[in-house]
């Protein structure tokens, strides 16, 4: 393939297999200035701007090593990765969502169910607490869509800040042409394609939140990132922290707990150098000897476990719109 101009580029990873992916595609190449490439890896490709848009065949959960590929194929860094995609739920509400990916609760040997690296999880996009207050701003009351960011899961494993963009949450609501060109305004956005700054660009200081606890949504989060000044990283779930209680009380527990937080933290660590990261606890969602363990390893980590009034104070008073 003819190489393009070394440079640091936004991919965007398009499923074929997925039909939520595929408008999404569509709706960004109608947005107008893409230009199609050299195929890569025998797939589509096309450029716009410093951004890239890439067809895998099928789906992308097994497809590691996308940045680093897309680079030994082109010559270009990848500095971020976005996968417009679906979103399943066996509820069925129509949704429209948001994560980060990772599967650090895992250990090593297991083999991920739905791809991704066990034990570890990739840097979460910077991007996440912008672009959800803008899919705030633009699909508030976009019936019948609900909006959620949902807690990390699932692959591929790359070592490239990434996010994921997703429609919900079956087949009759996965192709929505109306909800394929809402995400698809937020990415072109939030990518500064249309010519601005975009959304959620770090700029190397501001708070950064580690939510600990609660099920696949992320109300909490919701809240806290709905307001300006917050940046979002990792979302890990009940089951993202496996504990296994002491025999002796007192004693440290074991389990992955402890190493899917460090996961969590290193990873954000990556997103957001310089950043000072904050933790907010659902206390709920943990025994009591379980808040403790978490409370000590927070304070050994040197990071505040903070509640939502002290999180917020400082900045403004209401959602940001």
């Amino acid at each position: 393939m003819k190489r393009l101009c070394p440079s640091m580029v936004s991919l965007i990873i398009i499923s074929s297999g997925d039909i939520a992916s595929v408008v999404q595609a569509d709706a960004l190449l109608d947005l107008g200035g893409w230009v199609e490439l050299d195929a890569v890896e025998e797939k589509r490709a096309y450029s716009k701007l410093h951004a890239r848009m890439w067809y895998l065949e099928d789906g992308a959960l097994w497809e590691d090593d996308l940045d680093k590929r897309w680079e030994n194929a082109t010559g270009e860094g990848v500095d971020e990765v976005i996968f417009p995609s679906r979103h399943s739920a066996a509820s069925g509400k129509p949704s429209l969502t948001l994560h980060p990916i990772g599967v650090m609760q895992l250990n090593s040997d297991e083999v991920p169910p739905y791809g991704g690296k066990a034990g570890d999880c990739p840097p979460p996009s910077p991007r996440l607490g912008a672009w959800w207050r803008e899919l705030n701003r633009v699909a508030s009351g976009m019936d019948p869509f609900e909006l959620s960011l949902e807690v990390t899961h699932h692959g591929p494993w790359l070592e490239t800040p990434c996010l994921f963009i997703e429609i919900g949450s079956t087949s009759e609501t996965w192709g929505h042409l109306g909800a394929a060109e809402v995400l698809a305004g937020i990415i072109h956005r939030g990518l500064g394609l249309d010519g601005s700054q975009g959304l959620g660009k770090w700029e190397g200081s501001g708070r950064v939140l580690l939510t600990i606890g609660g099920g696949h949504y992320a109300p909490r989060a919701n809240l806290i990132c709905s307001h300006e000044g917050i940046w979002l990283g990792h979302m890990l779930a009940t089951y993202a922290l496996p504990f296994e209680k002491p025999e002796v009380e007192g004693m440290t527990p074991q389990g992955r707990w402890k190493d899917s937080i460090a996961a969590a933290v290193a990873a954000m660590r990556k997103s957001f150098p310089g950043g000072e990261i904050i933790a907010s606890l659902e206390k709920k969602a943990f025994k009591g000897w379980q808040r403790q363990a978490i409370r000590d390893y927070m304070e050994e980590l040197s990071i505040p476990l903070l509640r939502t009034a002290q999180i917020l104070d400082g900045i403004a008073d209401e959602p940001s719109r």
